[in-house]
């Protein structure tokens, strides 16, 4: 078995994993990690991921599996008070054993489970097992338990009773999710010698004076375990500049404050202490977007006096507690007002507008959990302008990585609690097992400035209405529900006051029942009317959110990613390949019917797949740019969803292999601080004296700054002529959403029975209209631009013309590039790499080159100008039929 020499160490690493259902195996498992990624590895089995395998590992979530390893310890580290054991996301039932003795039973994967194994070990060498049992065969059991039953999400979980458990929901399979009922530990595996102190949990509260400043308080808790030994606490914050690396500080930089506290002899138990420190001119942090993100650096060292080696540096000989912490004010503004109820974010005192997506867990397989991964697809969100995303209450409360990197990049997190779609147990047992995990990742993720909100659960409220169960007996499953979800409020209230908790995902408001899928007066709202119920894309325009919190339309992944899943004959929309890696049932017959309904339909595989990215793309910006030009009433956008969990059809904007889909790039645009939106309806802001429909564009700004524009606005023939040109001259007022530019414009219409065109019809013949907006400020960048298209008609109904691309690719210090330019105007350009990497831009409107419609793009990657020749290919509408 593999050993490790312990000291103030993990337990990471290799271990040896058998089960006793299958003896023949005996292989490796590296720790943090889940069993079915060491199978692969391995080549116990087949890639999951790949053509129909799912359904060839399920044996895997049906065994029992046993993970060992050995360790040493020392005289010295015998010699401590206390040896103590701590593991955190163990997925999910499991008892731990050392030297053949249970020390540790674990039965929440969202809490951390501790033991003090001193009395069970010996100096030299020691044995761990950690025996993972059946998550599924415990989820059955408990069902035979329960006093009534409780109905699980059987349009998601292909597994029975998940709900019944603490553990990530989508494990089970959802309808975007793979089922693979992983289990393992993903999180920290430490041994903890404690000798005179333990420091428990340090927390912050912020005290804003009237003068700007902050009085920052720092509460610290710690056990005692050697009665009359003094001990010193050593506080310090760091200023966001200064940097320090172990005991090693640069004196360039600047301390905010460091001091020591002293204590008398204590007894044996647990202790607390509160310090404060006096900010006169802290440096605030901001959501992406709205100004900078500094973060300072607490540290508190307790300092064991008694320890011999006195002189060694605080981080090596005494136990130390460090987290980076933002200064800011953060609120959650609910009032009421002529409309119904307002719902919005404010940071520092002012109004943000949320924009943003929902998170779903980053891959089935945790072991690919990795910081890099992380940090790409938050970075990839800011990218695209969000500053929010909500961890969904299907999957998990995220590793430290993941809310350390929001924290670094402005990214708000509206965080669920973790219940969805189903109903839950109310059991007093069931309870406490809750209470527990709340109070512990309220505790963990508190100081955190990303950290905006906390919401009791995903769609449970509206699931009481899903099951024949609970609407025969509504009341009686309602109380169920309120029970489990007013501890959620006291515990949150309890541990963290200085946020808003928020009972549930959507909902109208605190002890409002209502239904909040079709209320766009107040609270948040989930908007699905167009995916599940078939509603035109301009059914968005018929609501106007508060804050819509969900609502999406689904997608095919591109090409490339569907070559990692499929062999070439699988290469087709129903192909059994492809209905595997598509979990909504309707999902493939909603997308193709959706495409006929607006566009002519694509032959060839490749022009589906990328028309069905168009599609969600429009889908998705037909409502967030409607919903932002009306800023005064929705002040949150948060589509579902931004990522995949393994390759998939599916609603996200960047597929499993870190693909951004058109969506994604038009995210950049329609999240974009400053927008220009044609909205197009009856009297959209004021009828003209006929009273006629009107076309008007509008102009966004959410900086809290006067931005001064100009360009025009062109009316464009399908060859490429201009018809009409408005030119544009306007200031944006801060945070604002205001009407720029407008004129009358007939709607649209069916052709009428004689088959002669109608106005709309006619109007659509002309052409389309298109705005073109530069800053006005002298020294504003070159390629800083907000444009935007207003088509008249359907897109199957336009005339389009071949635009006949043509384009190079050349290369400089700066990068590589490629250029292109038409003959006719271009819809949806988009330039796809085979390979690693992206272009800066995709799903734009080309201009003919004779109207100064040459783009230029920046490709962000490594490939070079050969291997990007090699791999490009070009799309837009037209090319498509």
């Amino acid at each position: 078995m593999p050993t490790l020499n312990l000291y103030g160490d993990s337990l990471h690493g290799e271990w040896t994993l058998t089960s006793p259902q299958h003896p023949q195996i005996h292989t490796r498992c590296s720790l943090p990690g889940d069993i079915h990624s060491a199978l692969l590895e391995a080549n116990l089995i087949p890639d999951p991921y790949f053509a129909c395998n799912e359904q060839q590992v399920q044996w895997v979530g049906e065994s029992e599996w046993h993970l060992s390893r050995t360790f040493t310890l020392s005289a010295h580290e015998l010699s401590a008070s206390r040896l103590l054991l701590g593991l955190t996301f163990v997925d999910t039932m499991a008892t731990v054993w050392v030297n053949g003795q249970e020390v540790l039973q674990c039965h929440n994967m969202f809490r951390r489970f501790e033991a003090d194994i001193l009395p069970w070990v010996m100096a030299g060498e020691n044995q761990i097992q950690i025996r993972l049992l059946r998550n599924d065969a415990e989820a059955a059991e408990r069902a035979s338990r329960l006093p009534f039953p409780i109905p699980w999400a059987q349009g998601n979980n292909q597994i029975p009773h998940m709900n019944l458990l603490r553990k990530t929901q989508c494990h089970a399979g959802w309808d975007w999710g793979i089922c693979l009922l992983v289990s393992g530990v993903y999180g920290e595996i430490s041994l903890e010698p404690v000798f005179a102190v333990q420091p428990l949990q340090v927390r912050t509260e912020q005290e804003w004076r009237a003068d700007g400043s902050c009085r920052l308080h720092v509460d610290c808790t710690y056990q005692v375990d050697k009665e009359n030994v003094p001990l010193v606490a050593q506080v310090t914050l760091l200023s966001p500049t200064f940097s320090a690396q172990g005991s090693r500080q640069e004196n360039s930089q600047h301390q905010v404050e460091q001091i020591h506290l002293e204590f008398p002899p204590q007894p044996c138990g647990e202790g607390r202490f509160r310090h404060r420190i006096d900010i006169a001119h802290p440096q605030r942090w901001w959501p992406a977007g709205y100004g900078p993100q500094p973060l300072y650096t607490l540290q508190v060292a307790f300092i064991d006096v008694s320890a011999p080696d006195t002189d060694a540096p605080i981080t090596a000989r005494n136990k130390l507690i460090e987290k980076r912490i933002g200064l800011r004010q953060l609120e959650l503004i609910t009032e009421d007002d002529a409309i119904g109820s307002s719902m919005l974010f404010r940071v520092n005192g002012q109004a943000i507008t949320a924009k943003g997506a929902n998170w779903i867990t980053l891959d089935a397989l945790p072991s690919r959990h990795t910081p890099e991964r992380y940090r790409r697809l938050l970075e990839d969100a800011v990218a695209a302008n969000m500053n929010m995303l909500r961890v969904w209450g299907g999957g998990m409360y995220e590793q430290d990585i993941f809310y350390d990197l929001c924290d670094e990049l402005g990214l708000l997190v509206w965080q669920d609690l973790m219940f969805s779609c189903a109903l839950y147990p109310s059991t007093p047992e069931f309870l406490l097992d809750v209470e527990h995990e709340v109070r512990y990742q309220v505790q963990r993720l508190a100081d955190h400035p990303s950290l905006a909100l906390w919401c009791g659960d995903n769609e449970v409220i509206g699931a009481i209405g899903w099951y024949p169960e609970s609407r025969e007996q509504r009341v009686k499953y309602t109380v169920n529900y309120d029970r489990l979800n007013r501890l959620l409020a006291e515990v949150v209230e309890q541990e963290d006051p200085s946020r808003r908790f928020w009972a549930s995902s959507p909902c109208n408001g605190e002890l409002d029942f209502g239904d909040a899928w079709h209320d766009d007066n107040r609270g948040d709202m989930h908007f699905w009317d167009v995916w599940h119920s078939g509603k035109s894309f301009d059914a968005y325009h018929s609501v106007k959110p508060r804050f819509c919190s969900e609502f999406g339309f689904q997608s095919w992944p591109s090409l490339p990613t569907v070559k990692s899943f499929a062999e070439p004959d699988e290469w087709n929309i129903t192909s059994p390949t492809f209905e595997q890696h598509q979990k909504n049932g309707r999902g493939n017959s909603i997308i193709t019917e959706m495409i006929t309904r607006y566009f002519r339909f694509p032959i060839s595989l490749e022009q589906q797949l990328y028309l069905s990215q168009v599609q969600q793309a429009l889908a998705i910006k037909t409502a967030a740019e409607y919903w932002r030009a009306y800023k005064n009433h929705c002040r949150g956008i948060l589509f579902w969803q931004l990522n995949d969990c393994w390759p998939v059809s599916s609603w996200s904007s960047i597929e499993y292999s870190g693909r951004w889909k058109l969506l994604h790039h038009h995210a950049r645009h329609f999240f974009a601080p400053l927008m220009a939106t044609f909205i197009h309806e009856p009297f959209a802001h004021e009828p003209n004296a006929q009273g006629q429909p009107m076309l008007t564009l509008h102009l966004v700004n959410d900086r809290h700054a006067t931005q001064s524009l100009h360009g025009e606005v062109l009316q464009l023939s399908w060859q490429g002529d201009v018809l009409q040109r408005w030119p544009l001259t306007c200031t944006a007022a801060p945070d604002s959403s205001a009407p720029i530019w407008q004129i009358p414009l007939p709607e649209r219409n069916p052709s009428n029975a004689s088959g002669s065109p109608n106005a709309s019809e006619s109007e659509a013949r002309r052409g389309f209209y298109h705005v073109v907006l530069h800053p006005a400020s002298p020294n504003h960048q070159a390629n800083e631009r907000f444009e935007n298209s207003f088509y008249p008609d359907e897109f199957k109904r336009l005339p389009l013309q071949p635009a006949q691309i043509e384009y190079c690719i050349s290369g400089d210090d700066q990068g590589s590039y490629i250029e292109l330019w038409s003959q006719h105007p271009a819809l949806f350009v988009h330039v796809e790499y085979s390979g690693e990497g992206r272009f800066e831009d995709a799903g734009f409107t080309l201009l003919p080159e004779a109207i100064g419609g040459r783009r230029r793009l920046r490709f962000i990657g490594s490939a070079s100008c050969a291997e990007l020749a090699a791999g490009v290919k070009v799309y837009d509408l037209r090319s498509t039929y």
